[in-house]
Order: structure tokens, then sequence, then C-alpha cells
């Protein structure tokens, strides 16, 4: 979820996937195309390096930040290097405040709706579907190891062209089919 966070034109690649799987409605056309076409996205895109299972950075020294101002906690289980170990983040109540807080905030209100929209990708997915996802794209998959994942941009803002023209055809078809109908505008 962080890759899609940091990475807004695989995000919007993915809404554009959803659009096309009829998952969710046209109106994100519009989301998709902000993502790549607005500046806030660029200023806000943050490489992720490829390591062996994909998008990869230690969270330790961000969240450490969080945890020393009581904003959330980190709990560890199993014995470290076992494949049993797990991390689990949390938010604390001071935590969640601040974050509703933030969300109201001009400069900081982005990453609110970014979340969201990262959610809606997500759906009830877990951790190895969406990993699995990601490796879809040949971009991705083909990033040699601990270089950063490269952009896809261009490649995405060809597919929502391409499916807005579509959407915008089938509007223009269903209305004039409507106008034929009834004689003339409804």
């Amino acid at each position: 979820m962080d890759f899609w966070m940091r990475n807004p034109d695989y995000l919007a690649d993915e809404l554009v996937t959803m659009i096309e799987a009829r998952k969710i409605h046209d109106d994100h056309l519009n989301v998709a195309w902000s993502l790549l076409n607005d500046p806030e996205p660029d200023l806000r895109w943050y490489p992720m390096p490829r390591w062996f299972f994909g998008a990869y950075e230690q969270l330790d020294d961000a969240f450490a930040m969080l945890e020393t101002y009581g904003l959330a906690m980190l709990q560890r289980t199993g014995q470290p290097g076992k494949k049993s170990q797990r991390n689990q983040f949390f938010l604390t109540q001071e935590g969640a405040d601040a974050a509703i807080e933030l969300a109201e905030e001009p400069l900081l209100g982005w990453y609110a709706k970014q979340v969201k929209r990262v959610k809606l990708v997500a759906g009830d997915d877990v951790g190895q579907r969406l990993k699995d996802r990601q490796y879809q794209q040949a971009t991705y998959a083909g990033t040699e190891l601990g270089l950063d994942i490269a952009p896809i941009a261009s490649r995405v803002q060809h597919r929502l062209a391409a499916l807005r023209a579509s959407v915008l055809t089938q509007s223009r078809t269903i209305v004039a089919a409507s106008a034929d109908s009834t004689g003339g505008y409804a």
C-alpha cells in the first residue's frame, strides 16, 4: 500500500484497470487524471527500490518518530529471522486524533485523500495479493534488484486517454438513443 501512496502513476493505473473492469464508477476517471496531471502527485512522488519480495523500504526509522511522540505503536511477534515473525502497526488514540486533524489541513489533507484512494484500490486484498498485482506491471517486475522502480506515467496517460474517449463515446450514444426514442431530448 505504501508503494501506491508514493507512486501515483501506479495508483492511477490501478484505478483505470478497475474502471475498465466495472469495479468502480467512471467518476474515478477524473481522480486518475489528477494523479497523473496535477503538480501535487509529482511533489509527493517518492520512488521505492525493488528487492526480492517487491518494493521495500525499512519502516523502522520513519515509524520511530511516530512512536516517540506517542502517535503509534509497533508490535512484533515471533523470532527475528523466522518466517513466523510479524510486525503489526497501530495508531494510538492520540495518533488517530492527529490524523483527523491533519486531514483538515490544506497542505497535508492530500495524504488523507490519497490513503482513501489506496484503500479503494487495495480493497480486501492482503499483502501477498497486493504484491502480485504490482508484479503484473512489466516495469515493476523487470526492475533490477536494488534499483528504484521506474515510473509508468506515460503508459497510463495513453490508457486513460483511450478510456476517457470510450466513456465519452458511450455517453454520446446513450444521449442520442434517448433523443431518438423520445423524439427530442428528454
